[in-house]
């Protein structure tokens, strides 16, 4: 039996509007899709102070391998650098993967 990577999911809730329990479904659906445990949603407001960091800290709480994303507009409309040298990121629109940065062994 093999274990499925741990991913989490984050939104931001001025982002999302009205739609934020969609949103929260639609990050559910691709996760399971794409055959990731998904331990919580993480949902941030517009007062949130340094909203990225603590994602960051979270993911790496969780050991998560994925961060899903509605769209990048909850990232503040780019995929932070810092984020993805954690985890992957996935947006679900559109559906797209920022794959972590692999290092290379043979540089140093």
């Amino acid at each position: 039996m093999t274990m499925k990577p741990a991913a989490i999911g984050y939104l931001r809730r001025d982002v999302s509007g009205i739609s934020q329990g969609w949103h929260e479904m639609q990050i559910r659906s691709l996760a399971r899709c794409l055959g990731y445990d998904l331990s919580k949603t993480i949902v941030f407001g517009p007062g949130t102070a340094d909203p990225v960091t603590q994602l960051i800290v979270a993911a790496r709480k969780t050991e998560a391998e994925a961060v899903f994303v509605p769209s990048l507009w909850h990232l503040g409309d780019h995929v932070p650098s810092a984020l993805v040298d954690v985890a992957d990121v996935i947006t679900v629109i559109p559906r797209y993967t920022y794959s972590r940065r692999l290092s290379n062994p043979s540089r140093n």
